[in-house]
């Protein structure tokens, strides 16, 4: 991969999000299991009875996310000191007077109630969240509700008193209260990006609320010491542990979206194209499902149903399974408080970003592949098998689309560019494919460029 400037980086450039942000949180996740999984056995201690043995209801995973965000938030201050970075865009001794700050508070208001009302309409109005896809929609809508009149009315003091010390008050906010205000200076760019910023959490928020319940009464029902004694049963125990650490780790980062924690959206995907290839991927408009355009599933069957008569090869593909769904969660817990999709929030380059730019893609695919098998369906048919597979290299191709268009939106970012620099001297998978795209399409009599990847 050719660099598109001079410079090469020597070292790993530092990662906007430390190690111990994603293990705080994940403490804080087995704390809460293990909370919720005895929790009538807690209370019957204290000497409180009729509790139910299990919390595992929809209210008590949200409890859960609280366990997992508050570590990394208090990680995040008070050991990271996230809250006095220059990328925060706030100076803490600026102290800007209270009556300059409410300036700007009104126009800044009026934009994000604006927004916020936006996304309330398109819930109302887009009924299609109440579909199969969206069975838990309406708990995502009651908790939104819910949440409504305290955070309009927290907004306004959150408002002022950070208006205080921002260095550049007129945000994205801003500029969409002034448009609609009719107040001059406002920016056409800064507004769309606002505007693209807040699609992008108002759906997937609804979304991660969604489907965050059922992930966590999975595991704290879970039986240990039957599924031990069964290759596929620990296999989907331990996957679904994994897709909950994914869950929860995704659902808080569309939730902390602040500037006192670093945690912001620097820039929301400005491209049509990275748009349409992230929204390939999830309800309401997910073509990988059964009335989907790339169903890749006709007539198959799970990987358990082929190797049913080879037990040891159940053990050993059953851990090739676990293995990348760790892959996965590992490389959705590294965010932090940061995980989004279509936005930049800060350049990752430790955890699994130091072998691959793209370790979610990369390892959800080679598990599809794995678990799916494609190419083995009931009855036989050869066109099922050649369909099915031919699909799901459509998808793993629709994957590639996205982390090209993830690589422009980030490539604006001088710290991405030099991470990327790294990893195509360093990263071993990275380097790999390098070497076979360099190999394939070297010509023959032509100088050979292998020797900058020694």
């Amino acid at each position: 991969m050719k660099p598109d400037h001079d410079f090469v980086a020597v070292t790993r450039p530092v990662s906007a999000v430390s190690h111990g942000v994603g293990w705080a949180g994940l403490f804080g996740l087995i704390a809460a299991i293990v909370l919720a999984r005895n929790c009538g056995t807690i209370f019957a201690a204290f000497g409180v009875t009729g509790v139910p043995e299990r919390a595992d209801g929809a209210y008590s995973a949200l409890v859960s996310l609280t366990f997992v965000a508050l570590p990394m938030i208090l990680y995040s201050i008070v050991v990271d000191k996230v809250h006095r970075r220059a990328s925060t865009g706030i100076d803490w001794s600026l102290r800007r007077p209270w009556a300059e700050a409410r300036r700007f508070t009104l126009i800044k208001i009026v934009g994000l109630w604006t927004s916020w009302g936006l996304i309330a309409a398109c819930y109302a109005l887009f009924r299609f969240f109440g579909t199969s896809q969206f069975a838990n929609f309406p708990f995502s809508i009651a908790i939104l509700q819910a949440a409504a009149i305290p955070l309009v009315v927290l907004s306004v003091p959150y408002v002022i008193w950070l208006d205080r010390f921002l260095v550049d008050p007129k945000d994205g906010s801003w500029h969409m209260g002034a448009m609609i205000a009719g107040v001059p200076g406002w920016d056409r760019a800064e507004v769309a990006h606002h505007l693209r910023a807040w699609a992008v959490k108002g759906l997937f928020l609804a979304f991660m609320l969604a489907i965050t319940p059922g992930g966590f009464a999975q595991i704290v029902n879970l039986n240990f010491a039957e599924i031990i004694t069964n290759p596929v049963w620990l296999a989907n125990g331990l996957i679904g542990a994994m897709f909950l650490i994914d869950v929860q780790f995704a659902t808080i980062g569309y939730m902390l979206t602040f500037k006192p924690l670093d945690a912001h959206i620097r820039t929301a995907q400005p491209a049509l194209a990275g748009w349409v290839a992230a929204l390939l991927c999830y309800p309401p408009f997910i073509q990988m499902n059964n009335n989907g355009l790339l169903n890749y599933h006709v007539n198959t069957r799970e990987w358990d149903h082929w190797l049913a008569a080879y037990p040891a090869l159940l053990w050993i593909w059953g851990g090739m399974l676990v293995a990348l769904t760790v892959y996965y969660a590992w490389a959705t817990m590294v965010f932090g408080i940061r995980f989004s999709n279509l936005t930049h929030r800060g350049i990752l380059t430790h955890g699994p970003f130091r072998f691959t730019k793209h370790p979610a893609y990369v390892s959800k695919n080679i598990f599809w592949w794995l678990s799916t098998m494609p190419f083995f369906v009931i009855g036989g048919s050869t066109g099922d098998a050649v369909r099915n597979t031919f699909i799901l290299a459509c998808v793993s191709g629709v994957y590639y689309w996205r982390a090209k268009t993830e690589e422009a939106h980030l490539g604006t970012d001088p710290a991405y560019r030099a991470y990327a620099d790294w990893m195509a001297n360093n990263a071993p998978i990275t380097r790999f494919f390098d070497r076979l795209r360099l190999i394939l399409s070297a010509r023959p009599g032509a100088p050979s460029s292998l020797t900058r990847l020694s």
